[in-house]
């Protein structure tokens, strides 16, 4: 039925989202236009990943993400207009301006912040797991990267240590395919499953553009995870419809005709959509009004941005820590 529980779950998850695709459109928009300073590595057509995992979690739960991190902060429950100035370098970002794209962080929702390191943040989930176990409270982190992370030591000496210590924790890995401009097929030997299983962790490998089994296997690596059975991986097959940051218009590394696929065939958005319309849980003025609502909210995010005051200049060595 319209009005039951399970619509209204899986159309607040294509809210969500819509939210992240409309937010990033305009981070584009914003580049081109020359009002944002430094690069953006947009997350338009993994959407799916962030909304899927963040809602089986709880508020308490912790994330950390990577340089393509926007759409796991507004999944957490970052609020766009403090998102946007945060980009702009304003005063009112998360990170008083000072974080830009790459390193946003919002401890009030759980975000223990992006990290431009590759697998640099895997780290940063592992020690809250070990610290919420060490509390015994029931939290879990989830740790999103991508399959570039599958190069870095860091990633496989944590994932040991949470497996001997059984740690609350979930690695997720977004493979979009391309680590930055070569394909994951030339730089990752072997099969990525089977690099978590060598520790002994479960691995989970699901449909990344289908944001209903994304957030299923999610749900029961949480809920392993809260029981005290240790961390789990989660392998998600997704794509990135646009290059690896803004900067990247001609893709030479990859066809057009293959992007053109994905987007046309394997988009989260209209694939959840058409399951709620076949389903008979909404009609399809239900997705152009909250498109209406979401565009209406992002471009207030956007103008409250563009007047926020920059942090005034002795703010500089204000919030360093050495």
């Amino acid at each position: 039925m319209p009005g039951s529980a399970e619509a209204a779950q899986w159309l607040q998850a294509y809210r969500e989202m819509l939210a992240i695709r409309i937010f990033e459109e305009r981070v584009h928009d914003l580049y081109r236009r020359g009002k944002m300073p430094g690069l953006a590595h947009l997350y338009i057509g993994q959407e799916a990943v962030a909304v899927g995992v963040c809602r089986a979690l709880r508020p308490d739960d912790y994330i950390t993400s990577t340089h393509r991190g926007h759409g796991h902060c507004l999944a957490k429950g970052a609020a766009p207009d403090r998102m946007f100035a945060e980009l702009l370098g304003k005063a009112a970002g998360y990170c008083r301006g000072k974080g830009g794209s790459m390193h946003i962080a919002d401890p009030d929702s759980g975000n223990l912040g992006a990290n431009a390191i590759v697998a640099g943040s895997t780290g940063i989930a592992t020690g809250a797991a070990l610290a919420a176990k060490m509390r015994g409270t029931d939290q879990v982190a989830v740790c999103f990267f991508g399959e570039g992370a599958l190069g870095q030591g860091i990633l496989y000496e944590v994932m040991n240590m949470a497996a001997l210590w059984r740690l609350p924790v979930i690695y997720v890995c977004e493979n979009n395919l391309y680590t930055e401009y070569t394909h994951y097929s030339e730089t990752t030997a072997g099969e990525v499953g089977a690099r978590p299983a060598a520790f002994g962790i479960p691995v989970h490998e699901v449909d990344g553009q289908d944001v209903r089994a994304v957030y299923a296997a999610a749900s029961a690596a949480v809920q392993r995870a809260r029981r005290g059975d240790g961390p789990s991986f989660l392998l998600c097959h997704t794509y990135r419809y646009l290059g690896h940051h803004v900067g990247d218009v001609d893709r030479s590394y990859r066809s057009r005709e293959e992007e053109e696929r994905w987007r046309r065939e394997r988009d989260p958005l209209q694939l959840l959509s058409a399951w709620l319309t076949a389903q008979g849980l909404a009609e399809p003025a239900v997705f152009e009004r909250m498109g209406e609502e979401v565009r209406r909210e992002v471009e207030a995010g956007v103008a409250f941005a563009l007047d926020a005051p920059y942090p005034e200049a002795e703010e500089v060595a204000r919030h360093v820590y050495a």
